[in-house]
């Protein structure tokens, strides 16, 4: 900005250092400032968790720190973060938030980390991220993403941590990783993934944490190549599974071999998945097809994002939609139609259709559009058909039109338009249908050019007329001569009721004063006019609205108050207002003073004050509130003055008051306060908070009367039993029955009978389907906002004349599939605005003429599947759905019989003749009394409410007089008994009971036991008039008086010649020898203790056993065993050596080697564990070999060590450096030279080292890999047999010397497993070196221990062991460094944990319950029960019991089963010198497991021979016979 002379001073210039002054104070003043709602603290703007539905627009310019978690945002717009440059980090997690707009995080170059976890998100607009070069941490975890585009995170070059997990990912494409070479966590877990692109994370070296489990990864020939990249990196992507091919289903990806990875069909190996994602998706809850997407009455209440771009048409009618945000379809260039009608749409985005060359129908009626905002419709050169009819438009600009060459159709019909501007339809070339009618058209001087552009072009067909001035009221524009179009100050030229504009061609009029008020300094007077609502339209100009003294009983959420910036002080006192809709006063930011004394409020929430962010004073006395919530004032931080005196309040919870940060002054008085537990915390708050009370008094309960709250002490409040529970909780917004999405309920299927209670006020749209409804609910009538009733699927028979009064609003009114046979005529009365009407699927035959005089915008009628009887009476109806094609050609005619099958549409009407009455069942529909329903000769009555009336004789009642009024006629005398009634209506009735009954009714049985004679024990049952005895097992007769011979021949239950004794308690049996049981019916097993020696099977005898010897023995208790020679042992004579065992394998001995040993008879030390850190093993007798050639296996988690070192000055040192393997070598010349491994080998796993020096060349290799190649410069390097051969470290001065020479570059000695050292291809033994302390023999193998979160390394004596990453600890690093058990709630019983997250307790004795709270337990039924070969279990059915292990059976698990055969299939292992040899497929075999009678053995009889091909594990491979059993018996023992 250049600055002249003498430019804002007379003096001369502005200095420089003036203006930098001035300008440094402004930008203070803008860095200072703090959005409503949030808290600033330094360069932290804090909006978390304050309800915001949008992201503030005041955010100061110089924030780094940003939080908007917890709150309701749905859309991230494009401009909501513009200027925010110095932005570092962005919390927008746990919102709603559905779509972020293109270019929203553009301006944020310094973002460093972005949470958007935890919201709706569906997809990822490509280049969202393309100027956040900074960005490290991107988290989009638990949200509803399905795709991932190409070049989603284009531009995010410093990514480091990206969580994807748990979305909906189904579809990768390729390349949409390439860009991240930096990152280092990417999680995909809990997505649909079923391929990923190949190679997709070969391009992240530094990646060290990857997640792909829990997906549906189908493992075909395109997946091959993760198999081996996950081998390659064996910490990470655990648990990665296939979920198909069936063969494959449950597999560890990097387990399946690279030939099981196949695909079917010659033409599918070759396809390369793609995704189709930058043309957008289909929504969930819309259909798409053939260009068309359709979310018609979806519920939607903004416009869906990410739509498909190759879309032509959406339909978006019938929901919810408040507003069309900027750019909301600029990127659908293909759309050719749009319709938006019947939403609740009052705004649109100047920009909202930019960019739609296609358009050629716009259809927005039926919404709540006042304003068209400039250029918004421009660019649509192509548009032919716009219908804006049916909103609030009351102004239209006169370039509004400029860019619709090519319009034919415009309809402006039913707005609020008074005035058109001159030239407003000049650039409609096109035009040929305009709709103007239904609009309060003032017809003075400023409208005769339209009078003259209607008679040059008639084009105008709805027949716009005049409102205002009187002497043209209610005529025809285009036929009004010009000369009548004039402006005077003698007429008035407003039309009464509605506002006064000062009317101009700009829309930017400000009202003068509403009607019948009165405005004067700002200031708008409007009290005592009995006003039922708030007028629309208040001059912006306004600072103090007066509403005082009127008749206003429900505030809508309008957004009337978004215009009025300078309005300070509202007053709605002594009105009837009873609810206030959430949003009410929405844009009244800057009012201080709301005052609603004398009203009819009952309940208050936080959502009835949203938008008063500046309120000071807040006015409530004098209503009906009766409890204060927690949630009533959220939102209110700047409340000094809060009087809530007279109302009914008896409690207010714990923290409602704790979010008026400012309050002063709290007035309680007058107040019915119940001083109880739930009021315990008010006393001691008001006791604290130094604010202005006026000691608001206790009520209840009577020793606390009149005591004020804070002077009672603590424990005199307190609850009476059950109260605690009470409380006060904010009133339901949606009954618990439906699900309610802002005006819309839905109470579909739910078996509802009536209205449920709760539906809000506001309601637009009320869904009653499937329910069991039989009359249309009275109370649907005070919800005057209805615009859809959906009553079908229900019971309903009948209406009445005031079903759907005061529903002036209603558009759609389903009554299909119901009973209904008569409509009153008068039913639809005042439905001006419905259009359709569902009276399908009734049982309707005929319908009065007239009954649709009021529905006068009814466009579709759907009748049919009614027998509608179509003679002279329908006449009517087939003219009438002919002149508009209202119904759809679906009615068909029932009667008379030559009209049967007919449709109604086509039908000419002549043909509906009368060729006699209807039938009966026709006539009666309408005039039920044509049926009789009155019964016993009632006389029947029609009746405009109830359809028909029966007045009863005397001795009857009931709807159809069904009810006799004789007492004895419904027969209450029961058990026989004899009726006699009484005379008169309900009068008393008495009973003759038959002996044995008595009571009022003959219902109670006389209880004949009272006198019994039942003796010696017997138990008397009662029968009527009389009772019988049942008698002890012992005695008998009608009395129980005889005693019964248990011992008779007949009734002795002795078995087996034993002996009946009898007793009092009845018959003993003494039992023979060899016999037991209570009847002596039990043979004794005398086989128990038996003595049967040598596996004999003993035979039970009655009081005795023998013993059935095995082949060989003989005696009584075969006892003498067979005369065989002992056989010798294999092992006799065969010495192993270091401590190792020699066992007989097929007459063969073998040596057991001890860990680290092998050889024949484990005469070497192959593998050795370095323990400490300071220890090494050193080479002394080394030949003087020309060439060195060494190889060794070393397994390890450190980053350094020293593996090998040999020499003085001309050396070669090997060691561990950074996790690379670098070798050192000095052939006497200078410089030494140095070569590094590409891979490194410290993850915990055994690596193969190769250092070869051949000819002028030294050559390192790791796992067979491509070598690493370093010159000699000529020399040929030899092992110095001079100089020792160091392994694992040296000696202190040794390492000293070799690092002052820069020969190694860390010197620390090396902690890990050594194994299979080879000296030109020699296996050296350990044992012949000088050992020092700290090393072990053996390496404990690390593939049977699992690390989740860490590295094994193996060690001497506790065997291998999980070195796990920081946060995490266990046995296999599994569970965060706290643990699940940290907090645990267990009272009597410890905490075990299930796994990383949760855990459960396991109780003491005499405690139960998921936490071991509930005393009296029973004792663990397990305690004394053991299981000899399995374990014990519990249950509810079997109590407890052992599960034996596999070969055992019995109580106890103690017997082991008989010999048999499982079967095995698996790959065969040998060993061959020191490597693993198996083979190349498995084979299938039995194992024999069992025992043998006598000493028999359980072994294979039946062997199979077969020749398999071995793989070893040193590269070399051969093939030889395997032999297996394959039936297994007992047999002698080999």
């Amino acid at each position: 900005m250049a600055l002249t002379p003498g430019w804002g001073s007379s003096a001369g210039p502005v200095r420089p250092e003036l203006w930098l002054l001035l300008w440094a104070a402004a930008w203070r003043l803008g860095a200072s400032a703090c959005p409503a709602l949030c808290t600033c603290t330094g360069t932290t703007v804090d909006c978390h968790g304050t309800g915001l539905q949008a992201i503030p627009k005041n955010i100061p310019r110089n924030t780094e720190r940003l939080e908007l978690n917890g709150n309701n945002i749905t859309r991230i717009h494009k401009n909501d973060f513009a200027g925010l440059k110095q932005l570092r980090v962005l919390q927008l997690m746990e919102n709603q938030i559905g779509a972020v707009e293109r270019g929203a995080f553009d301006d944020m170059k310094e973002l460093e980390r972005l949470r958007l976890n935890r919201n709706q998100l569906h997809m990822l607009p490509e280049l969202l991220f393309q100027n956040n070069q900074a960005l490290s941490r991107l988290d989009l975890s638990e949200n509803a993403i399905q795709a991932i585009p190409r070049k989603a995170f284009r531009g995010a070059t410093d990514l480091k941590n990206l969580q994807l997990d748990k979305n909906q990912i189904s579809c990768i494409e390729e390349g949409a990783f390439r860009a991240l070479r930096g990152l280092e966590v990417l999680t995909l877990n809990n997505n649909n993934i079923t391929t990923i692109p190949v190679s997709s994370f070969n391009h992240m070296p530094k990646l060290r944490t990857f997640r792909l489990h829990s997906n549906h990864l189908f493992c075909d020939c395109h997946l091959a190549w993760l198999s081996q990249w996950l081998r390659q990196r064996p910490t990470i992507g655990l648990f990665t599974q296939c979920s198909g091919p069936a063969s494959l289903r449950g597999l560890n990806v990097a387990e399946v071999q690279k030939s099981e990875f196949s695909c079917s069909g010659q033409g599918e190996a070759g396809r390369v998945p793609t995704c189709t994602l930058s043309s957008g998706s289909c929504p969930a809850m819309c259909t798409c097809s053939n260009g068309i997407v359709d979310c018609r009455g979806k519920g939607l209440t903004a416009i869906p994002a990410n739509l498909p771009e190759t879309m032509t048409e959406i339909r978006l009618e019938l929901n919810g939609i408040k507003s069309i945000p900027p750019g909301a379809f600029s990127p659908y260039r293909k759309l050719r139609r749009i319709d938006l009608s019947n939403n609740q749409i009052a705004e649109i985005a100047p920009d909202a259709f930019q960019g739609l060359r296609s358009l050629n129908s716009l259809v927005l009626y039926g919404n709540k559009i006042t304003d068209l905002p400039r250029g918004v419709f421009g660019g649509l050169y192509t548009l032919q058909l716009l219908l804006l009819n049916a909103n609030k438009i009351n102004c239209i600009r006169p370039d509004a039109f400029q860019d619709l060459q090519n319009l034919s159709l415009l309809s402006l019909y039913d707005n609020k338009i008074q005035s058109l501007a001159k030239g407003t339809f000049t650039s409609l070339r096109a035009i040929q249908t305009l709709h103007l009618a239904q609009n309060p058209f003032i017809c003075d001087c400023n409208l005769k050019w339209l009078a003259d552009f209607l008679r040059t072009n008639p084009i105008e067909t709805s027949g716009a007329r005049c409102a205002s001035p009187r002497r043209l009221a209610n005529k025809r524009i285009g036929q009004i001569k010009s000369k009548k179009f004039r402006c005077s100050a003698k007429e008035q030229y407003f039309i009464p009721g509605t506002e006064d504009y000062q009317l101009n061609s700009e829309c930017n009029s400000d009202v003068v004063c509403p009607h019948k008020c009165r405005c004067e300094a700002n200031v708008v007077e409007c009290s005592s006019l009995k006003l039922t609502k708030i007028p629309e339209r208040i001059p912006q100009s306004t600072a103090e609205l007066r509403l005082n003294n009127n008749e206003i009983s429900i505030l809508e959420a309008t957004g009337m108050f978004k215009k009025l910036t300078h309005l300070k002080k509202i007053n709605l006192s002594n009105n009837k207002v009873s609810e206030i809709e959430d949003g009410a006063f929405e844009g009244a930011a800057s009012v201080s003073e709301l005052h609603l004394t004398a009203n009819q409020l009952e309940s208050i929430r936080s959502g009835m004050f949203r938008g008063l962010d500046g309120l000071r004073t807040l006015m409530l006395r004098n209503n009906r509130i009766s409890c204060i919530h927690n949630d009533s004032f959220t939102g209110l931080r700047n409340v000094r003055l809060l009087s809530l005196y007279d109302n009914q309040i008896t409690t207010v919870s714990p923290g409602a008051f704790d979010t008026l940060q400012s309050l002063s002054t709290l007035n309680l008085l007058a107040n019915p306060f119940n001083c109880n537990c739930q009021l315990a915390w008010l006393g001691g708050w008001l006791r604290k908070r130094k604010i202005v009370t006026g000691n608001p008094r206790c009520q209840n309960p009577d020793f606390l009367r009149q005591i004020p709250l804070q002077d009672v002490a603590f424990p005199d409040f307190r609850c009476e039993e059950g109260q605690e529970e009470g409380g006060c909780l904010p009133r339901p917004q949606c009954p618990q029955e439906c699900a309610c999405l802002d005006t819309v309920v839905r109470c579909s299927n739910k078996h509802l009978r009536a209205l449920p209670k709760g539906i809000p006020k506001n309601v637009t749209e009320l869904y009653l389907d499937g329910n069991q409804f039989t009359l249309v609910p009275g109370q649907l009538s005070t919800f005057k906002y209805l615009q859809l009733v959906d009553l079908s699927n229900n019971k309903i028979s009948s209406l009445s004349n005031s079903s759907f009064t005061n529903m002036s609003q209603l558009t759609t009114l389903i009554l299909s599939y119901n009973a209904l046979q008569c409509i009153p005529p008068l039913a639809f009365q005042g439905l001006r605005s419905l259009r359709l009407l569902s009276l399908h699927g009734n049982d309707i035959s005929t319908l009065q003429e007239g009954i649709f005089a009021d529905v006068t915008s009814l466009s579709h009628l759907a009748i049919g599947a009614n027998p509608l009887y179509c003679d002279c009476h329908l006449r009517w109806l087939s003219s009438w759905v002919k002149t508009g094609y209202k119904e759809p050609g679906i009615a068909r005619c029932a009667g008379p019989q030559d009209m049967e099958g007919k449709l109604l549409l086509t039908t000419p009407a002549k043909k509906f003749e009368c060729q006699g009455p209807p039938t009966l069942a026709v006539q009666a529909k309408c005039d039920l009394c044509l049926s009789s329903p009155c019964q016993n000769q009632g006389t029947c009555h029609n009746d405009p409410l109830e359809v028909y009336r029966c007045a009863c004789p005397s001795g009857y009642k009931g709807r159809d007089c069904e009810v006799s009024l004789d007492s004895c006629s419904s027969g209450p005398c029961e058990n026989g008994g004899t009726c006699h009634a009484q005379e008169g209506e309900d009068a008393p009735f008495t009973c003759s009971c038959p002996t044995g009954f008595e009571g009022p009714t003959c219902g109670v049985n006389t209880d004949d036991c009272v006198d019994h004679a039942c003796a010696n024990g017997g138990v008397c049952v009662d029968g009527v008039g009389n009772y019988t005895c049942q008698c002890p097992l012992q005695y008998e007769g009608k009395a129980c008086e005889q005693l019964v011979d248990l011992c008779s021949p007949d009734l002795n239950p002795c078995q087996h010649e034993a002996q009946c004794v009898g007793t009092p308690d009845g018959p003993r049996c003494e039992c023979m020898p060899g016999y037991a049981g209570d009847n002596c019916s039990e043979n004794q097993d005398d086989c128990r203790d038996h003595r049967c020696q040598n596996g004999a099977q003993c035979m039970d005898e009655v009081n005795s056993y023998s013993c059935l010897c095995a082949e060989g023995y003989s005696g009584q208790l075969c006892e003498i065993p067979p005369h065989l020679p002992a056989p010798k042992s294999p092992c006799e004579g065969t010495e192993c050596q270091n401590g190792a065992n020699c066992v007989d394998q097929g007459n063969r001995p073998v040596c057991q080697c001890l860990p680290g040993f092998g050889g024949p008879e484990c005469e070497k030390l192959l593998s050795v564990n370095f323990v400490d850190r300071d220890t090494y093993l050193q080479f002394t007798d080394l030949q003087n070999w020309p060439r060195a050639n060494i190889t060794l296996q070393v397994s390890t988690a450190e980053d350094n060590g020293i593996l090998l070192y040999n020499g003085d000055n001309d050396h070669i040192a090997v060691e561990l450096y950074q996790g690379h393997v670098r070798v050192s070598y000095d052939p006497g010349s200078y410089p030494s030279s140095a070569i590094y491994s590409a891979e490194t080998i410290n993850d915990g796993q055994f690596h193969t080292v190769e250092l070869v020096a051949f000819d002028q060349m030294v050559n390192l290799s790791i796992d067979g890999g491509s070598p690493m190649t370093m010159d000699n410069f000529g020399k040929h390097y030899t092992l110095n047999s001079e100089a020792p051969l160091y392994v694992g470290g040296m000696p202190v001065d040794v390492n000293s010397a070799a690092f002052r020479l820069w020969q190694i570059l860390n010197g620390t000695g090396f902690h890990g497993c050594i194994r299979n050292l080879y000296i030109n291809n020699e296996l050296q033994d350990f044992t012949k070196t000088q050992m020092k302390p700290g090393v072990v023999p053996g390496c404990e193998p690390c593939r049977k221990l699992y690390c989740l979160h860490g590295i094994c390394q193996p060690n001497a004596t506790p065997g291998p062991m999980c070195h796990c990453e920081a946060g995490w600890v266990g046995l296999h690093c599994d569970q965060p460094a706290d643990g699940p058990c940290h907090g645990h709630k267990c009272v009597h019983g410890q905490c075990v944990p299930l796994d990383a997250l949760s855990y459960s307790c396991q109780c003491q004795d005499g405690y139960s319950g998921a936490l071991c709270n509930q005393a009296g337990a029973l004792a663990e039924p397990c305690r004394g029960l053991q299981c000899l070969h399995g374990h014990c279990q519990a249950s509810g059915t079997k109590g407890a019991h052992c599960v034996c292990d596999p070969g055992f059976s019995g109580e106890l698990c103690e017997q082991e089963s008989e010999c048999r055969g499982d079967p095995v299939r698996d790959f065969h292992q040998v060993q061959r010198g020191y490597a693993i040899c198996q083979t190349t497929r498995p084979l299938s075999w039995v194992e024999c497991r069992g025992s043998c009678p006598g000493q028999g053995c359980c072994q294979g009889l039946r062997l199979k021979r077969r020749k398999f091909t071995f793989e070893c594990s040193d590269g070399t491979s051969f093939a030889e016979e395997v032999e297996k059993p394959t039936k297994c018996g007992c047999a002698l023992c080999a």
